[in-house]
């Protein structure tokens, strides 16, 4: 089997949908990995450092998707002028198509997907359960979300966030608010603790207080008469009524 990694040609994405320790795991198995060359790049991984793990290293993406037989991208591959390239018309028709696919917001892309003959996955749709922990593409990339939704912040900020005493004064610590306590929040959470900032967090699930607690945080509470029935049975937030919006915290 041949997989390929093509460089994502999406504006504003810098990531790359395998990196040197992936590339190893998979050359394990005797398969053969193609990478786009400059696939890597604004992720800071050279072609060298991709070959070196044991990548054949593929001029362009014409190549690489004539000889994949599964597919590995972040975004889904461009079709029906969703991009300057049609990356889908360069695809075998019966690869397999593995990425952050998005098919319920760009349900003709999922559609086209089909209608070319690739058997596609959506790493997004994989249920969070104990046994596919390790395929939680969606959670990995939210942790990373807390914690640069954080950085910007405190760039964007311009002061410091912790409290700083010097021989001109004292700087007090920077108050933080964390809307949503999900896993990207908690993680803006501890990354902004960990920065020396105060830290509140709001969430319409009153069962997230402890972990928001266990973080050093302060949970904001209301009193909201639909709070016992704000989280779905999977844990997630569920959407709150109008009466909600008006409800002031304690």
């Amino acid at each position: 089997m041949k997989i390929g990694v093509p460089k994502e040609i999406l504006p504003g994405e810098t990531r790359v949908a395998a990196s040197p320790d992936s590339i190893k795991n998979f050359i394990g198995l005797s398969v053969e990995f193609l990478v786009q060359s400059g696939a890597g790049e604004t992720a800071s991984m050279s072609d060298e450092m991709l070959e070196s793990a044991g990548a054949r290293i593929v001029a362009d993406a014409a190549t690489l998707y004539g000889e994949a037989d599964m597919v590995f991208k972040v975004g889904g591959p461009c079709c029906n002028g969703n991009g300057a390239v049609d990356e889908l018309a360069m695809m075998k028709s019966d690869a397999v198509l593995i990425g952050l696919l998005n098919p319920l917001f760009q349900r003709e892309q999922a559609a086209a997907y089909a209608k070319h003959g690739l058997t596609s996955f959506a790493m997004e749709l994989i249920p969070r359960i104990s046994r596919a922990q390790s395929m939680d593409a969606l959670s990995s990339q939210s942790n990373i979300a807390g914690y640069k939704a954080v950085i910007d912040a405190a760039e964007t900020f311009g002061k410091i966030l912790p409290m700083m005493m010097t021989a001109a004064g004292t700087i007090v610590p920077a108050r933080v608010v964390v809307m949503g306590a999900g896993v990207a929040g908690l993680q803006a959470i501890a990354t902004a603790h960990r920065l020396g900032a105060i830290v509140s967090a709001f969430d319409v699930r009153p069962a997230v207080r402890e972990q928001v607690e266990s973080l050093s945080a302060t949970f904001i509470e209301v009193e909201d008469t639909q709070a016992g029935s704000a989280e779905t049975s999977g844990g997630y937030a569920r959407e709150m009524g109008e009466d909600s919006k008006n409800v002031r915290p304690e």
